[in-house]
C-alpha cells in the first residue's frame, strides 16, 4: 500500500524568493503546476508556460481559490525559439528558469518509430536547450540567475521491467537517453555559464504518486528504501531551494529526489 506521510506546509520554508521574475515550462502537468503554486506561495511572480492556448481550468481555479494572483500564462513551444523569445521579451529582468517540459513514449523498444525519437528528444533536448539559450541571455544582462533541468531517475538508472509488470507504461530507452542528456547539459552549461554568475543545476525526481495501479506502487515502494512514492512537493522543494540565495554556490549538480529507490538497481 501507499505509504502515508504528515502533509508539509506549502510555506514551512520562506526561501527568500519573494519578488523573484520565474519562468517554468510544462505548467499544465502534474508536477509543473505544483512548481507553479509553490513558487506563488513563496512570493515569486510566475510567467507560466505550456503547448496549449490556455492554462488548464483545474490550476487556474485552484490558483484563484488561494487567491494566488502573481502569475501569466503564455503559450510556448519549447521546440521553437521565436515561441520563447516572444515571452522571454516580456520579462524585465528574469531570476529562475525551470525548464520542466518533457514528454515520453510507452511503446516497447522494438515497436520504437523514427517519428517517436526525434519527438521525444526534440521535447527534451532541443526544447530544454533553447530556453536555457534564451532564457540565459536574459539572466546574462543581469549577471545573475538559476537554471533548473528537470531530468530524472531514468537518466541516473536504467528501468526496471519488473516493477511495471504487463501494465504497458515501461519508459523507454529514449526518455532514459534524453534525461541522462539533460543531467550532462546541466554540467556543460554550469561551467560555460559560471562566468556570468548563471547557476545551473538538475533536479531528477523518482516515481511520484499519481493514483497508478496498486501492484505498481507496491512494486515500486518495496525498492524505495523511505517506502513510499514521491509527491509533487517532495520535488518542489528541492527546486525552490536551487532557486534561492541559500543554494548561491551550488551549481553543477544533479539532485535526486527519489527517496533512495536509485539506491536499489
Amino acid at each position: 500500500m501507499k505509504k502515508a506521510r504528515a502533509k508539509k506546509s506549502h510555506n514551512s520554508n520562506t526561501y527568500g524568493l519573494k519578488g523573484l521574475s520565474v519562468l517554468i515550462t510544462g505548467v499544465n502537468g502534474q508536477l509543473g503546476s505544483v512548481y507553479l503554486e509553490y513558487f506563488l506561495r513563496h512570493g515569486a511572480r510566475v510567467y507560466a508556460t505550456d503547448m496549449q492556448d490556455e492554462v488548464s481550468s483545474d490550476l487556474a481555479k485552484r490558483l484563484t481559490k488561494a487567491k494566488l494572483t502573481q502569475w501569466s500564462y503564455h503559450k510556448v513551444d519549447v521546440r521553437d525559439e521565436d515561441s520563447i523569445r516572444a515571452t522571454v521579451q516580456k520579462i524585465d529582468a528574469l531570476d529562475v528558469l525551470v525548464n520542466n517540459a518533457g514528454t515520453s513514449v510507452f511503446t516497447p523498444f522494438e515497436e520504437r518509430t523514427a517519428e517517436e525519437i526525434q519527438f521525444v528528444t526534440d521535447v527534451n533536448i532541443k526544447g530544454t536547450i533553447l530556453c536555457a539559450k534564451v532564457c540565459a541571455e536574459k539572466m546574462g544582462k543581469k549577471r545573475q540567475g538559476s537554471i533548473i533541468n528537470i531530468g530524472s531517475i531514468y537518466g541516473v538508472v536504467p528501468m526496471d521491467k519488473k516493477i511495471y509488470g504487463d501494465s504497458g507504461r515501461n519508459n523507454s530507452e529514449v526518455y532514459g537517453g534524453t534525461k541522462a542528456g539533460i543531467i550532462q547539459m546541466s554540467r556543460y552549461l554550469a561551467a560555460y555559464l559560471g562566468e556570468k554568475n548563471i547557476r545551473v543545476n538538475s533536479v531528477s525526481p523518482g516515481g511520484v504518486f499519481a493514483h497508478q495501479k496498486q501492484f505498481f506502487i507496491d512494486n515500486y515502494v518495496r525498492k524505495t528504501p523511505l517506502g513510499r512514492m514521491a509527491e509533487p512537493d517532495d520535488i518542489a522543494s528541492a527546486i525552490l531551494f536551487l532557486s534561492s540565495d541559500d543554494a548561491r554556490y551550488i551549481t553543477g549538480q544533479n539532485i535526486t529526489v527519489d527517496g533512495g529507490f536509485s539506491l536499489n538497481q
